[in-house]
């Protein structure tokens, strides 16, 4: 029988003011909020879906979870919790039912079904996934089933140039696979590229 397979999307409510902020410092925040909602609804469509694994939505800030224009209401949705981004991140490895998981991000074009796929079909032989970005971050996390509520995301330094190789150092003896590079849409630049290569 075919091991279950959790895929969690981390999203931010789309509130005026409360996300893409170094986005928004570029093209205003009405353009980011509407950017992330239609990158959010567009993930939601193309994953939530998908037999070949079971999709929940994790939420922030607090309170989102009613939030009524939010996509994916069918989908079971979670609260992301406080704490910093590793330890909010941990909280879907943590209290998933058995099974391998897979994390992504909401703003990154990029992201296809088939490149989930390929993410979990490189969890039967390895302990851990990731999908960088080409800011030094990355945008899809995953864990085999049998070390995932081991993990704990340690020291990173988030939203830098270093979260990458700060959660790879505390990976240790992990069979650790890199997908291909993608763009996280995270500031002016990004955009403008994305829109540029949209057309």
């Amino acid at each position: 029988m075919r091991p279950r397979r959790h895929l969690a999307i981390f999203l931010k409510a789309p509130r005026l003011g409360q996300v893409k902020s170094r986005l928004a410092a570029g093209i205003g925040w009405v353009e980011a909020t509407r950017f992330h909602r239609a990158q959010a609804q567009r993930l939601i469509r193309l994953l939530g879906r998908d037999r070949r694994w079971r999709t929940t939505l994790w939420l922030a800030p607090r309170g989102a979870l009613g939030q009524r224009d939010l996509p994916g209401l069918n989908l079971r949705r979670f609260d992301q919790g406080l704490g910093d981004l590793g330890q909010r991140m941990a909280r879907p490895f943590r209290r998933l039912p058995s099974g391998d998981v897979v994390l992504v991000g909401s703003d990154i074009p990029g992201l296809t079904a088939m490149i989930v796929a390929q993410a979990f079909r490189l969890l039967l032989s390895h302990d851990a996934v990731f999908g960088p970005a080409f800011d030094g971050g990355y945008w899809l996390v995953g864990f085999k089933s049998a070390r995932r509520r081991r993990h704990r995301f340690g020291v990173v330094r988030w939203s830098t140039r270093h979260a990458l190789s700060d959660t790879l150092a505390g990976l240790k003896c992990a069979r650790v696979a890199l997908l291909p590079k993608l763009t996280d849409i995270d500031t002016p630049a990004d955009y403008r590229r994305w829109r540029s290569r949209s057309r």
